[in-house]
């Protein structure tokens, strides 16, 4: 499965990189293939890792943060590996023009 989430703590000003930090660095040493841009981070991996990176994360800025909002998405599919850069290599070849294999994207 593919989980991309944000976590947000909440009541602690507009400046929130220093908490996102604290849910990217766990995400990070999970060992779990990720990426992080402006607005999610997500990672790959079985349900059970994936559910339980989520909630270290979340744990970490609500440590410094006594309210913590967060945004989850879940692509559940059996059998897919290395989602993360197939799915964005399925696009970078459709924008080059080239065809897209059955299944893929």
């Amino acid at each position: 499965m593919i989980v991309a989430f944000s976590v947000t703590p909440i009541g602690v000003g507009e400046d929130v990189g220093e908490y996102v930090a604290d849910a990217v660095r766990v995400v990070r040493e999970s060992g779990l293939p990720n990426r992080t841009d402006a607005m999610f981070t997500s990672l790959e991996g079985d349900w059970d890792e994936c559910m339980d990176v989520v909630r270290r994360a979340v744990a970490a800025v609500e440590a410094r943060a006594g309210r913590v909002s967060l945004v989850l998405k879940a692509d559940i599919r059996q059998g897919v590996t290395d989602g993360l850069n197939a799915k964005v290599a399925s696009v970078e070849q459709q924008l080059s023009g080239g065809e897209r294999e059955p299944g893929q994207g």
